[in-house]
């Protein structure tokens, strides 16, 4: 770990009480994720585990330990989506760009479900990056996913 933005974020939270969580969001924010080999170096800053820190990063889920991908897609699987075709929609979503809900296709869209949007009335609903779409259907999916790329 030879990354200046790390070194800066874990001294700006090394003496503070309860810093890890901080020190966590501070680097994700600087790197996009929480590499790997930083925990060791964070771990020996507040005086925890490599597995305590590991810990506190597995047990949140907005923490990434892998770089994130170039775009991403949230599905709606909420109950009032669910009742408007949200799952023909997810499963035309894993079909179309070749990735399971949760996963990503090798740093170019990341598939992640999402328990709402608060568009519960115009389900199904799917947001890609900070937009929320309204009444999604498999047509109007590929229809964004081609925009998506063109702006990229």
């Amino acid at each position: 770990m030879n990354d200046i933005r790390i070194e800066e974020c874990i001294s700006r939270y090394r003496d503070v009480p309860g810093g890890l969580l901080p020190m966590l969001h501070s680097i994700q924010h600087a790197l996009g994720y929480v590499p790997a080999d930083a925990v060791p170096a964070i771990a020996t800053a507040i005086n925890r585990s490599r597995a305590e820190v590991h810990g506190v990063l597995s047990f949140y889920h907005d923490f990434r330990e892998t770089p994130p991908a170039r775009h991403t897609v949230q599905i709606c699987v909420s109950e009032a989506c669910q009742a408007n075709g949200a799952d023909a929609l997810k499963a035309h979503a894993e079909a179309s760009l070749g990735v399971a809900v949760g996963h990503s296709s090798g740093g170019d869209v990341a598939l992640e479900p999402v328990y709402c949007l608060g568009n519960c009335a115009c389900g199904p609903s799917v947001r890609i990056g900070d937009a929320v779409h309204a009444r999604v259907d498999a047509d109007q999916f590929d229809a964004l996913m081609a925009a998506m790329r063109q702006e990229a």
